[in-house]
């Protein structure tokens, strides 16, 4: 069983050491993840982001239904140059990848705007040359250590997105089922086409860089605000792989967190009512 206050020591011991060139490092991990990035030999760098703008050029879609070609690419685009300017500011600070990443995704009528925001990590005492193009994940700075405990590593996010056109009814079928209550097929039918495009770019682009999977996978469904009858499904999550060193079992603890938010009871009531009270 592990020793957590030999863990806890040991990573204190590890925030004290003076990262190179007399810099201190940022990061937006929490206590326990900072603790635990040094638990098993890593360290923040620097807090690091990536932005990207792509715009969504004017078009005519027909009554027929089909994906939005160009908003599609749009998302694409503005997706893989957020990916790049965040690595880029990762490679500059000295990390070896990215952990903790938060993409924030907003679709507008004419352009698609995405944010990454993650610390730039690397391996204590390694602060040489990075490799030739850090990892980027989404992992949260806890999963980030227990995929790494099990022998896995991850390899960057996945991206896949998707923007249908749902066909109109005709006006004789609106009419006829507007008393009753019925599935919209046209939107549902739009709908598993996005998401089966979406889900699909996503898996090849984890097989692209060599991944076995993708894991912590994120996904958002709607209308779209650029175009009526539009549905858009975007998905991303970190691809990963198994290490050289194979998989390792991990043996599973019992642990009572002690921070629940939840009110047990009020302290007021405690102190009883007063005999006036109603």
């Amino acid at each position: 069983m592990t020793d957590l206050r030999a863990e806890v020591r040991r990573g204190v011991s590890a925030l004290g050491q003076v990262p190179a060139q007399g810099r201190g490092s940022t990061s937006d991990l929490s206590i326990d993840e900072a603790l635990l990035l040094h638990s098993v030999g890593w360290e923040p760098v620097e807090l690091v982001t990536g932005v990207s703008m792509a715009s969504v050029p004017w078009g005519v879609w027909s009554w027929g239904q089909g994906e939005i070609a160009a908003a599609s690419a749009a998302h694409a685009t503005a997706m893989r140059g957020a990916s790049e300017r965040l690595t880029e500011e990762c490679d500059r600070a000295g990390g070896h990848g990215v952990v903790g990443v938060r993409v924030a995704v907003n679709v507008y009528p004419n352009h698609v705007d995405v944010e990454l925001v993650g610390s730039a990590v690397r391996p204590v005492g390694r602060r040489g040359q990075p490799p030739a193009r850090p990892f980027v994940s989404d992992l949260s700075g806890r999963d980030f250590c227990l995929l790494l405990r099990a022998g896995w590593e991850p390899l960057g996010l996945a991206f896949g997105a998707s923007f249908v056109y749902a066909p109109r009814r005709s006006a004789r079928t609106t009419l006829g089922q507007a008393g009753q209550n019925v599935e919209l097929t046209n939107f549902t039918e739009a709908m598993y086409q996005a998401r089966e495009l979406a889900m699909e770019r996503m898996q090849q682009a984890a097989l692209d860089i060599g991944a076995g999977g993708v894991v912590d996978v994120v996904m958002r469904q709607g209308p779209m605000t650029f175009a009526t009858h539009a549905i858009g499904f975007t998905a991303w999550g970190t691809a990963v792989r198994c290490g050289p060193e194979g998989h390792r079992h991990l043996d599973p603890e019992m642990v009572v967190p002690l921070d629940d938010a939840v009110v047990a009871f009020a302290a007021e009531s405690l102190r009883g009512r007063p005999a006036n009270a109603e």
